[in-house]
Order: C-alpha cells, then structure tokens, then sequence
C-alpha cells in the first residue's frame, strides 16, 4: 500500500484527497491519500520522520511552503530559488522536495488559452507570498518578458524583486494606472476579498484591452475579482485548475503514474465547492 498526504494547519479544508483519490481509482492503484493536521511547532519532527511515518511523500499548503525548506534533506533548484516548496517525497529513506506550484498555474493558463504563449509578454501579480515567488521563477522559464509586482507591504515585493535581478519591478499599489496598461497577464495571488476582508481596488478601465486575467484562488469558483474582470470583458482563468495541474508531479512521484488533468475531474472538485456547477 503506498500512502501520501497533505499537511498544514488548518487543514480540513484540502480538496487534495478527492484529486488523488480520483487517480488512484482511475489507475487501479492500491494506495491512500489523506489529510493530516500538522502545527506549525510539529513541522520539522514530522517532516523528519516521513519515511518513517511509511509515506512515500506528501504535499504541502499554508501556512508551511516556506518554513518546510529547512525541514527536508535535499532541496531542488526550484525549491531553492523561490524558498517554497509545496511537494516532498521520499527516496532511499532520504526526503527530497520541489514546488509544483509555478507549473500547475502555468499549465492551468495553457490548459485554458490553448493559444496562449508567455514568450515576451509582461505579467503584473498583485501579492508578494510564496505563491508568487513560485508563479515567477516558472513564467520566466516560459519565457516572459517581465514581471511587475504590486503588495500591500512594499518590502516583501522588493525582497522578491531582489531574488529575480533584472526581471521583477516593484509598483505601488496606489499606482496601478500605468502598470495596468503595460499588463498582458494580471494575476490575483492575494487573499483580499477571499479570505480576509481587505478588498484590492484595481481600475481594470486602465487594463489593456486584450489582457488575461486570473486568480490563485478557487473558492468561490468564480472569485469577485474575476467577474470584475469578466464585466470589463477580460478572458478569465479561475484558480482551481492551477490546483489540480500542480497535483500532477506528486501523484507521478508517489504512485508511478502521471495523471492527465480533464473535465471530469474538474466536474467532480468543482461540485464540491459549489454544487450548483454545471459546467
């Protein structure tokens, strides 16, 4: 029986298990995938003893990507680029780790806009977390042109701005109108809105007319900021497609088997966030 999991704190909320658990049944696999509540104090025993534990590996969310880096024994060159990892899995006993966060929203993107390219084109993030550090390092290696970065605390964004020299512009908040002009890809990789009650005003009349436009988040699945930008008729991508490209490495890692990302899978999380979906 081969058994992974996904850790964090809180972590009831994580739809992972229904995406792996869907690939399990779908390839015939005997093995488990589960939800195990970790504080951020227990982080570096339980990540020590992983493979002790029987795991073959696990994912990682909120609040641990970060923290995590100093808890695995073998960290690859993206984990060390961006400083989060959200995927660990186990090898001769030893424990190694890699973010699959960059590619599932990248691939998301494609998945979507199947005539999408990021090859020259400029992308404005709004939000200077983990997530976006992950989200950068991945669109550059795509090709992208340039990235300018907007956060509520300048001084994170600058930090990350200082990690990718040359590529990654810090813009105020305040100062969107001309950034927006610029932008062929905004991206929401902030909780305002969603998760807290702060509320980010983005003057999409300023956006470029063709941009796409689109939301780490997933819940709801159509979040307030994407009808914003659906309303000033703006092509959307909703986040929870980013969720279940980044699960495709992990699965692959774990169980053998690399898993393709469809419809049917989409319909199945989908439903379960609102069940009223019927697309």
């Amino acid at each position: 029986m081969i058994k992974a999991c996904v850790i964090g704190f809180p972590i009831k909320h994580s739809r992972s298990p229904m995406i792996h658990g869907h690939w399990l049944k779908r390839f015939g696999i005997e093995g488990e995938y589960g939800r195990v509540e970790v504080r951020p104090e227990e982080l570096r025993e339980f990540l020590g003893t992983l493979p002790e534990r029987g795991y073959a590996g696990c994912n990682i969310t909120l609040p641990h990507k970060e923290p995590a880096c100093n808890y695995v024994q073998n960290l690859d060159d993206r984990g060390q680029r961006t400083g989060s990892i959200n995927t660990v899995y186990v090898r001769d006993g030893q424990t190694f780790a890699t973010s699959t966060d960059g590619e599932g929203f990248v691939e998301n993107i494609l998945w979507r806009l199947p005539g999408f390219s990021f090859a020259g084109k400029t992308a404005l993030i709004l939000g200077a977390g983990g997530t976006s550090r992950a989200l950068i390092d991945e669109m550059l290696r795509r090709g992208l042109a340039r990235v300018l970065l907007a956060n509520r605390t300048p001084e994170k964004a600058e930090k990350i701005a200082k990690a990718f020299p040359g590529k990654v512009t810090t813009v105020a908040l305040a100062q969107l109108d001309k950034s927006l002009a610029e932008t062929d890809l905004l991206i929401n990789a902030t909780s305002a809105g969603v998760a807290d009650a702060a509320k980010i005003s983005v003057p999409f009349a300023k956006l470029k007319q063709d941009a796409v436009v689109t939301d780490v988040n997933y819940v709801p699945l159509v979040t307030p900021f994407l009808q914003e930008a659906k309303a000033h008729g703006h092509p959307i991508v909703p986040g929870l497609g980013m969720l279940l490209h980044q699960a495709v490495p992990g699965f692959a890692l774990w169980f053998g088997k690399r898993p393709v990302v469809d419809e049917d899978l989409y319909r199945l999380i989908a439903r379960d966030i609102d069940p009223g979906y019927a697309g």
